[in-house]
């Protein structure tokens, strides 16, 4: 069934508390998607954002992040009032994100409400049925006892997560840890209700799970056996890419790489549990750096960049045999993106994931790309204008060189590089791939400043917010009318006239 889809993360939605939240702007984004004609919403992982607020570096690959929490539907429980929230300076701009004041005024507010919660059945059984959120907690109140400082910097027993030392933690921070429980109970709360109501629509949410995890995270300092650690808990190597056409010293990311061995013993267990949480979480679930699973690429821990490294064979397509036979067929995007070998592609293959192709990246004299959509091969892709890690369309066109722009434009059938953009949606539209998914600052033809993040560099990134009032019914009918003229309605009847 052909469909497309608009990606914009949570944390863009507009509103007047500083960061965008579950509550009624993600229910009218959502209702804005329905009159725009569109199957998909996609966003970024739903992680608590940690050091350099990449959604991609969280202190656990399960929780959802504190910050999205709508504090209106805590008033409507009756554990907040509005003076609590409404008075809150959480930054005066609604089209950048400041975590650092986030930080310094969220938790302020979570915990009143904290206050007035009275643990009920919900919460009880919630607590039991997601067993990651033991670790978490405790994790989260060890770090607010040690001033925010990571994990292996805490006094060695509580570093090594000695069994006294834990037990010990868990009778001392008990308030803090019923609080962060709390705040993930809220959350996921929250979060299945939009998910419930975004569903009704006919929308189905894609979500993105990394493939690495962060090292200050209470995945690694509770289950360091999955990760390529010494003796004292320090990385050997950390994972990253290698010197490129784009990045001449390649890219250091820094994350613990995974003890394959150790989880190839185990069935892969530990994915397994992570991926059946993302079905879970998500209607589809996009794999972000999935050539990493054939071959990863290794850099020495301390390393100022990425040239010196190697590639290491991964677990390849036997993992995902794995996953289809304890969890059946899932809705998976492999972000197949990068260095591809034949043997990345042989993976790909035998996966039968759909795979992505980005028209930002389709540049080529002699219209061979495979990025080109008359060059591509199946129906079986989804086809992207850009990703969060490229440029909005409109700062692409302005960063072009003559000869790409008239590339694009010869290409497009465009004359003006300030048609390209619109162009360039249209493009993926018309493709023959299944999904055509474009980012919400395309549609509304943003330029730079609205880039949602620049790869391998720290602060400024993963801030862009829209405006109240840009979802407007004009910008729906017209991605609407394009959404029926390339027959993506899928087999729903066409809402608009």
């Amino acid at each position: 069934m052909r469909a497309s889809g608009i990606l914009m993360h949570i944390s863009s939605l507009p509103n007047s508390y500083g960061i965008g939240k579950l509550g009624k702007e993600a229910y009218e984004f959502a209702d804005f998607l329905r009159k725009a004609g569109q199957r998909y919403w996609q966003i970024l992982p739903i992680s608590p954002t940690s050091y350099g607020d990449s959604p991609y570096q969280s202190f656990s690959i399960y929780a959802g992040n504190p910050y999205f929490i709508d504090f209106e539907q805590l008033e409507k429980e009756g554990l907040l009032r509005s003076s609590e929230y409404k008075k809150v300076d959480f930054g005066k701009d609604d089209e950048s994100v400041d975590f650092g004041l986030l930080y310094k005024t969220v938790f302020k507010v979570l915990r009143k409400a904290y206050n007035r919660f009275e643990p009920d059945f919900d919460f009880k059984r919630f607590e039991s049925n997601n067993k990651w959120l033991d670790n978490y907690a405790l994790f989260m109140a060890l770090k607010d006892a040690h001033g925010g400082k990571a994990w292996e910097h805490w006094e060695k027993p509580i570093r090594n997560y000695e069994k006294a030392a834990v037990k010990a933690a868990k009778e001392k921070y008990k308030a803090d840890i019923g609080f962060y429980k709390f705040v993930q109970y809220e959350y996921f709360k929250q979060w299945i209700k939009l998910k419930e109501y975004v569903n009704s629509l006919g929308i189905k949410i894609i979500g993105d799970i990394p493939i690495y995890v962060a090292y200050d995270s209470a995945d690694v300092w509770a289950d360091p056996k999955y990760f390529l650690l010494d003796e004292n808990k320090t990385p050997i190597d950390v994972a990253g890419c290698p010197p490129d056409v784009f990045s001449a010293k390649g890219q250091l990311w820094g994350n613990p790489l995974y003890r394959w061995d150790v989880m190839k013993e185990e069935n892969y267990r530990w994915w397994i549990q992570r991926i059946r949480s993302a079905a879970e979480t998500y209607d589809v679930v996009r794999i972000d750096h999935f050539r990493g699973f054939e071959s990863y690429y290794c850099i020495p821990y301390g390393s100022e960049d990425a040239v010196i490294g190697e590639w290491r064979k991964g677990p390849d397509a036997e993992l995902f045999k794995e996953v289809k036979r304890q969890l059946g067929k899932l809705d998976i995007i492999a972000e197949d993106l990068g260095f591809l070998t034949p043997k990345v592609n042989k993976m790909l293959k035998a996966c039968g994931y759909p795979g992505m192709k980005v028209l930002e990246f389709a540049y080529d004299p002699e219209y061979k790309s495979g990025y080109l959509p008359h060059n591509f091969k199946s129906s079986s892709s989804i086809c992207y204008t850009g990703t969060h890690d490229n440029e909005t369309l409109v700062g692409w066109v302005g960063s072009l060189g003559r000869k790409e722009a008239r590339f694009f434009r010869d290409y497009l059938g465009v004359s003006r590089n300030k048609d390209i953009p619109w162009a360039m949606i249209r493009l993926a539209w018309s493709s023959v791939s299944d999904t055509a998914i474009a980012q919400m600052q395309d549609f509304l033809e943003l330029g730079s400043d609205a880039r949602m993040n620049i790869p391998s560099t720290l602060g400024g990134n993963w801030q862009w917010r829209a405006k109240q009032g840009v979802f407007t019914d004009e910008l729906a009918k017209k991605i609407f009318d394009m959404t029926v003229m390339f027959n993506r309605l899928g087999d729903e009847p066409a809402r608009q006239k």
